[in-house]
């Protein structure tokens, strides 16, 4: 079986630690409101890609589960207690500074208030989003979202700050 195509992001930009870099697990939580809208923050400032737009989450710490990581940055991160936890799909992402595997999980229940800690932004959007610009790997999600949904547009803009 052939390994999962990886998504390179700024594929002109050299890639610190070179190629035998180690992969970082991340988190990732796609938080969907009864309405069909789903949740995007801003990276926050002074992170690498400051400003773009993304699903909240983060690495996991020595140890922990996908599940443990997403519950702990998202209280962290945006001041919420999430219930059930979907495993929905895995996106390998080698950015300049990372190589990452995006593990996304659909959640539909939380309790709390959205506040962000990190002072990023947040936006409730849906198909085309219209914040922007959209981390690469985020764009994956939306093109899963537009096949689920049977959406034809285009799934965001595509400027850059």
């Amino acid at each position: 079986m052939r390994p999962k195509a990886v998504l390179v992001a700024d594929a002109d930009r050299p890639r610190e630690g070179g190629v035998d870099r180690k992969e970082v697990e991340v988190a990732v939580g796609v938080l969907i409101r009864e309405d069909g809208a789903f949740l995007l923050t801003s990276r926050p400032p002074g992170k690498v890609y400051e400003g773009y737009w993304e699903f909240p989450g983060g690495k996991l710490e020595p140890g922990e589960t996908v599940e443990q990581a997403l519950r702990r940055e998202l209280a962290e991160e945006i001041g919420l207690d999430i219930g059930a936890v979907h495993p929905w799909r895995v996106e390998r992402v080698d950015y300049p500074h990372a190589l990452v595997r995006l593990n996304f999980c659909k959640v539909f229940d939380w309790a709390g208030e959205l506040h962000m800690h990190e002072g990023q932004s947040f936006a409730w959007q849906t198909l085309p989003v219209l914040v922007r610009p959209v981390l690469p790997g985020t764009v994956p999600v939306l093109q899963w979202f537009a096949q689920e949904r049977g959406f034809s547009g285009p799934t965001h803009a595509t400027d850059t700050p």
